[in-house]
């Protein structure tokens, strides 16, 4: 990895102003760059002790970690060398005027086996913890995932002491055969069934009893007496929400998806699909032996689930002996629905605590603005259409444009998608179709995520955090609208759906470009329960959307456009794109302050 700081001069001169911009080394299009090498290819491994195909990037599985710094430009040369295509997408990295670099097949061409593609991107007025991803061919179930921090800037301070150090734990549940058979399981027409386990960091289970396997490789976290650690914590799995506890210690809470929360102990802590948290952790046992860190199966059959166990040890320096005995259990109650969302409803934002930017997260009173329309997203079971297993939302199981849309637009391709998402469910036969949700730049909207399937859900928007402000068992309806916390609901970019059950959220529509939005549990995703905001800003005059990268892919109705990649080249684009991003983030900075 290497980072640059660039520093230049310009002039800027319009009819009736003359501006001299000094771009300094904390100044928007100065800021300083990263660059990563990622080399995504296949490994065997044993993680459960059965050898199988795993996708590690730079041949570690999970791959390594993305470190950055507020308002950092990011550089991440991928380098394919799987059998067949690939995007990495950044789940909760807002990409503020850059769809261009969201990685998903509604905004990006897929990267063919063997090429290498370079995104650049900017962590604008981000913090916090994240991760990447593969987001095609059901490719996540076999790896290729890795953690991403946003550090907070120097001159920001984070809203606890400073830990005296970091512990990243992705987690998530795992099948034994790759995500090539699984994709075939789906393609029969058959559900996925009961995982065979859970990974912590890529490793499997330790041997707290009969049951596990002799020779399994599992984590060992060394800690010292008396410190506090930050642990963030990642699911990355397929489909299953786990219960994060460590023996005899409590967490923390205090960020999520990039904002802090109000801080609440915990004994442990449901994590859904998809979501990432932090917490602070103080080593403050006797250490008379190891602890357990145990990720297990939730809202499912746990008597059934029991093998769906995810369990690495907590070793203090000075302690005396191996973890043993049975595993704690979660003391937190999902049994009846009154104590179910308990636990989500607590997650409160910490109004006080500056984020990105020096002003409080609370002042933004969004409980305060009018909603310009509402849109309420029903998700059923699975079913057949055109002879085949889908997964909708609103009775539509989208299926991937030809030529993705933004690239559709700009090259003004006819008949690419349709802008005719319906806002609410209709009572009609389920379709297969593109249909977008045809947003309004600088709306406020409300998105209402109603599960009607029978497993819990999470959801995610790309391009966008959304305040947390409601979520009930039963149907939503207008009404519910009283029941809402509008003062300091959590802002995410991923929130978890109770069966039988709906959440709400209130999304700022600021951020101009194609953002997908999307069930995290990979199954349903796979087979089609997404759809699109396509947020065009009818003025655009350059300001709020970037232009698409020089080493833009070209597909579908556009693939005759596409040049055959010369790898010799590839410096020069990495050049020409850095020159590029930051001309179009100064001409922005003139735009605001000149």
């Amino acid at each position: 990895m290497a980072t640059v700081s660039l520093h230049f001069f310009f002039f800027f001169f319009s009819p009736s102003l003359l501006c001299f911009v000094l771009l300094s080394g904390v100044s928007f299009a100065a800021d300083p760059f990263v660059s990563y090498d990622f080399k995504v290819s296949y490994l065997t491994a044993s993680p459960l002790g059965v050898p199988q195909q795993v996708i590690a990037v730079n041949g570690q599985f999970p791959g390594p970690l993305l470190n950055a710094t507020t308002n950092y430009n990011v550089v991440v040369r991928v380098f394919n060398n799987l059998d067949e295509s690939l995007l990495l997408t950044w789940s909760g990295i807002q990409m503020r005027r850059n769809s261009w670099q969201d990685g998903v097949l509604g905004t990006n061409c897929p990267i063919p086996a063997g090429w290498n593609f370079t995104y650049q991107f900017q962590v604008k007025d981000q913090i916090g913890s994240f991760f990447y991803s593969p987001s095609l061919n059901f490719q996540r179930a076999s790896g290729g995932f890795g953690p991403v921090v946003v550090n907070n800037r120097n001159i920001i301070p984070i809203p606890f002491p400073q830990p005296d150090g970091e512990i990243i734990f992705m987690i998530g549940d795992w099948y034994t055969q790759d995500h090539k058979a699984l994709r075939r399981i789906l393609d029969s027409g058959k559900e996925l069934g009961m995982p065979d386990g859970v990974l912590i960091n890529g490793k499997g289970p330790y041997k707290y009893n009969s049951s596990v396997p002799d020779g399994i490789d599992y984590l060992t976290a060394h800690v010292e007496p008396g410190k506090t650690y930050r642990i963030r914590v990642h699911n990355v799995g397929i489909s299953t929400s786990l219960n994060f506890r460590i023996q005899n210690h409590n967490l923390l809470l205090v960020e999520t998806d990039g904002h802090y929360t109000s801080q609440t102990n915990f004994t442990d802590f449901d994590i859904h699909v998809g979501q990432s948290y932090s917490f602070l952790v103080t080593m403050d046992q006797n250490a008379t032996s190891d602890y357990y860190i145990v990720a297990s199966a939730r809202f499912v059959n746990e008597t059934v689930w029991q093998r769906v166990t995810g369990v690495a040890i907590l070793h203090y320096s000075n302690s005396n002996g191996p973890a043993s005995g049975p595993l704690p259990v979660p003391k937190t109650d999902v049994s009846a629905p009154w104590s179910a969302m308990t636990q989500p409803r607590a997650i409160r934002q910490n109004t006080s605590a500056s984020g990105a930017r020096p002003n409080p997260q609370g002042s933004f009173h969004y409980g305060q603005i009018n909603i310009t329309n509402t849109y309420i997203l029903r998700s059923l079971p699975p079913t057949t259409i055109n002879g085949s297993l889908r997964a909708t939302l609103n009775g539509i199981s989208f299926v991937n444009p030809r030529t993705p849309v933004r690239l559709a637009d700009h090259y003004k391709v006819k008949g690419a998608y349709k802008l005719d998402f319906p806002d609410r469910p209709f009572d009609r036969p389920p379709r297969l179709d593109t249909s977008l949700i045809n947003a309004t730049y600088k709306g406020f909207i409300q998105v209402v995520f109603q599960n009607n399937d029978t497993k819990m859900q999470s959801f995610h928007v790309d391009g966008y955090t959304f305040f947390v402000v409601g979520m009930d068992f039963g149907v939503w309806s207008e009404d519910k609208k009283g029941s809402y916390n509008n003062y300091d609901a959590i802002s995410r970019s991923t929130i978890e759906v109770y069966p039988g059950g709906w959440t709400a959220g209130l999304i700022s529509l600021d951020n101009v470009g194609v953002w997908n939005i999307r069930v995290e549990n990979l199954d349903r995703w796979y087979l089609g329960e997404e759809t699109y905001m396509r947020i065009i800003n009818p003025e655009e005059n350059g300001q709020t959307e970037m232009d698409p990268p020089d080493n833009v892919l070209y597909c579908g109705a556009l693939g005759n456009m596409q040049k055959k990649q010369h790898h010799s080249a590839a410096t020069s684009i990495i050049l020409n794109g850095h020159l590029k991003l930051m001309f179009s983030m100064l001409m922005a900075l003139v735009f605001i302050f000149c």
